[in-house]
């Protein structure tokens, strides 16, 4: 009898960890399994504490532990690898079950747990296949009187949060977070979130109701029949030869499209018109926004074409995105994703739109404000600053796309800090007249012009559909061949869902043409983003560009990435107790209840003497990390390419960083481009700018000083003359070194020479 076999994602976690020779036998093991189930080289028998869990010989050193699953239509037996093991670590209490409230498998080794725990819960761990040289330790008795980390908890009350069973004596036996984190090391998702939150203080109703409830299902009383839902629910893969690149890229890339169960929900949700999800750093924004546009490509009928867009800020995030939906579609569906960031899709607008603006070069708001500076020292006008002028002009009159004096006296200017008087309005409009004009006359425009141009081209366009269909409306299903000559017959909307990640980045134009671009339906717009980390000054309220998110969002607060340790230092860079952080709806955003599941070493602070001091601390720093993501668990090498980062404030940096790993330390470097990573270096190097949206294992942060982050000079002038502009500045630069911060999922370390940043709690 033949049989397919699967992979629980658990054991494809180990497997990136094992050897390439002990993969290769793996891989042989699967195809002889598939064959014949049976084979007496497999040597398939049950283990004794749990009867549905097996063990199977994959060589004489190594063994896979399988769940049987069930059998097809066609009477192949279904098998699920739960884990792979060397065989002095598999123990007859090894057991594999349904949850009682996610109803997931749930696969449990007690091996990963302390002695100590063991010993005071009373169990005693039977190996598979004893080793007479290395004799199991029979533990004492079980002692309670050492105090409880879990103190007032009862095993009821586990029981009833959806700890697994076998795991409940044991959490009530721990005495510290040491011995927590070796429990959980190995537990399944939702006992490890349940177990860390009511350890970090969260009282059982926060806990029920922040993580139970969010991945609470209805179950039935039959095993085989949950059982068959909780395969449809959880992540396994199908071993076939696919599986084997996967697995060679190692586990930080199964990390970065890792969908927790309680996230799921929103993924799979329906929205009856454009919804939002927000939350901190590492919380699985961009993982939901990954996952709802493979729900959304799954639920697409036949048929030609991109009907889903994917969009983002930067070009770099964009190429991030495409690598981590392409590990989670298929082919086909793929195709019918259009994933651009934001800036392309507007050009590639305007590009079909040839006229008004064409073959003008588009420049960065930099060239821009020198340009305006020269109109205001032409006229003589020292009334107003010129960074003030061009942001009014961004935010407010491109944004709103307004083309006229009496509709920019009209118009609303929420988040822009000082109001105007009718007569300053007058004046600003004048100079803003002059200042278009000298652009035009030098053939240039900004990203924002052209933002504003396509999305005016992008609501005409959806005016026009409206206007058909409202005709077809009125007068009935059109009997006539239809006059096509203007096209307008088939004109339609350019998608049917968009999914935006980072949005708090986006221009208000932005917003305008995305709006213009689906129409008005369930499940529109998707929206991903988090104020806390907003490094562009495009502050917008989605209710003025005509999208209505009330009532359909949602927030995030657990973070799978970063640490406790690493977020309590990020979230003292941001300070919310002391500064305001909008919600892109009128309204605040905040950071209650933002916390981590994860544990970890403390993020390490350096001061240092000078630069030269700074960059060899740090060049001994990288030869350790290497030398450790190399060696990895077990003496397995792996590489660290694409694993470890540096991170600093400006391109200069970059380069210094660069030239020294390279010549004086022998590291290799890859720049992080707007096109990604430059090179095959193992060690990326980027401005913060770069680091947004991305994820490494181990990342340093260079020359945080003062002066440095904020520059200093760039926004002190503003203390005194705009208060509120001074805010928004500071508010801009905490967020910068939070979001690079935040980019670490393991290992953190923050250097500086001088004074450090006073945005760095020390």
């Amino acid at each position: 009898m033949t049989a397919r076999l699967s992979l629980y994602q658990k054991a494809e976690q180990e497997l990136y960890k094992l050897d390439r020779s002990v993969k290769a036998k793996f891989y042989d093991f699967c195809h002889l399994f598939r064959d014949n189930p049976d084979h007496p080289g497999l040597d398939l028998k049950p283990l004794k504490g749990d009867r549905r869990v097996f063990r199977a010989k994959i060589d004489q050193s190594y063994r896979a532990l399988l769940a049987k699953t069930g059998i097809d239509d066609r009477g192949q037996e279904n098998w699920l690898v739960i884990a792979v093991r060397h065989r002095k670590h598999v123990y007859e209490e090894l057991s594999v079950a349904v949850n009682r409230i996610t109803g997931e498998i749930e696969f449990v080794d007690l091996s990963v747990v302390g002695e100590s725990v063991l010993q005071r819960a009373g169990v005693t761990l039977t190996p598979s296949e004893p080793e007479p040289e290395t004799p199991h330790t029979t533990p004492s008795k079980p002692s309670r009187s050492v105090a409880q980390l879990l103190v007032g908890i009862t095993a009821e009350d586990l029981r009833g949060l959806g700890v697994t069973e076998q795991l409940i004596d044991l959490a009530l036996a721990v005495t510290d977070s040491g011995e927590l984190d070796q429990l959980v090391s190995g537990a399944p998702l939702l006992s490890k979130d349940v177990l860390y939150g009511l350890a970090a203080g969260m009282s059982m109703d926060e806990v029920r109701r922040e993580i139970t409830s969010q991945v609470e299902v209805e179950l039935g009383n039959d095993y085989a029949e949950n059982l068959g839902a909780a395969l449809a629910r959880t992540t396994v893969t199908t071993v076939d030869e696919d599986l084997k690149a996967a697995i060679e890229e190692g586990d930080f890339r199964t990390w970065k499209v890792f969908l927790h169960p309680s996230q799921a929900k929103l993924v799979a949700r329906h929205y009856n018109g454009p919804a939002r999800v927000s939350g901190g750093p590492g919380t699985g924004k961009t993982i939901v926004a990954l996952h709802r546009v493979k729900h959304l490509a799954e639920q697409l009928p036949p048929g030609p074409g991109k009907p889903i867009l994917l969009t983002t800020f930067t070009k770099n995030l964009t190429t991030d995105l495409r690598a981590r939906l392409a590990s989670l579609l298929e082919p086909e569906l793929l195709a019918r994703v259009e994933i651009t960031h934001i800036d392309q899709l507007a050009a590639r607008v305007l590009s079909e739109n040839a006229g008004v603006g064409a073959g003008k070069q588009r420049v960065y708001d930099t060239v821009a404000l020198g340009v305006l500076r020269q109109v205001l020292a032409e006229v003589d006008d020292q009334r107003w600053d010129a960074e003030f002028l061009l942001e009014e002009w961004d935010q407010v009159v491109l944004g709103q796309s307004l083309n006229t004096r009496k509709a920019y006296f009209d118009a609303r200017r929420a988040g822009r800090g000082r109001s105007l008087t009718r007569p300053e309005r007058n004046q600003i409009w004048k100079l803003l007249e002059q200042f278009t004009a000298r652009l035009d006359k030098e053939g240039i425009e900004t990203w924002g012009q052209a933002a504003e141009r396509a999305a005016r081209f992008e609501m005409e366009r959806a005016a026009k559909i409206e206007a058909r269909q409202g005709k077809e409306s009125a007068d009935g299903p059109d009997q006539t061949e239809p006059d096509d000559s203007s096209g307008m017959r088939y004109l339609s909307h350019r998608y049917r869902h968009v999914v935006v990640d980072e949005a708090q980045d986006l221009r208000a134009a932005h917003w305008t043409m995305l709006r213009a671009m689906v129409p008005k339906s369930s499940n529109d717009m998707f929206i991903a983003g988090d104020t806390h980390q907003r490094i562009y000054d495009h502050q917008v309220t989605l209710g003025t560009v005509g999208i209505n998110i009330r009532g359909r969002s949602s927030r995030l607060t657990l973070s799978y990435r970063t640490t406790r340790e690493i977020l309590a230092r990020a979230i003292g860079v941001v300070d919310p107790q002391k500064v305001s952080y909008d919600n892109l709806d009128d309204g605040v955003d905040t950071l209650d209840g933002y916390r981590s599941v994860l544990h970890g070493p403390a993020p390490e602070l350096v001061a240092c003497e000078s630069w030269e001091d700074e960059l060899r601390q740090l060049a001994a720093a990288l030869t350790s990390w290497r030398t450790e993501i190399s060696t990895g668990d077990n003496g397995v090498r792996r590489d660290p390419r694409g694993n470890v980062a540096v991170c600093v404030a400006d391109r200069d940096m970059v380069s210094q960083v660069m030239h020294y790993l390279t010549t004086q330390a022998e590291i290799s470097c890859a720049e992080l481009t707007k096109d990604g990573p430059k090179g095959e270096g193992e060690v990326h190097v980027g401005t913060m700018h770069r680091f947004k949206g991305l994820e490494y294992q181990k990342l340093a942060i260079v020359g945080v000083r003062d002066g440095v982050i904020p520059r200093t000079g760039l926004i002190e002038r503003y203390r005194k003359e705009d208060q509120q502009r001074f805010a928004r500045e500071e508010r801009k630069a905490r967020s910068l070194l939070f979001v690079a911060a935040t980019r670490a999922r393991d290992t953190l370390r923050i250097s500086w020479h001088g004074k450090p940043s006073p945005y760095l709690p020390v």
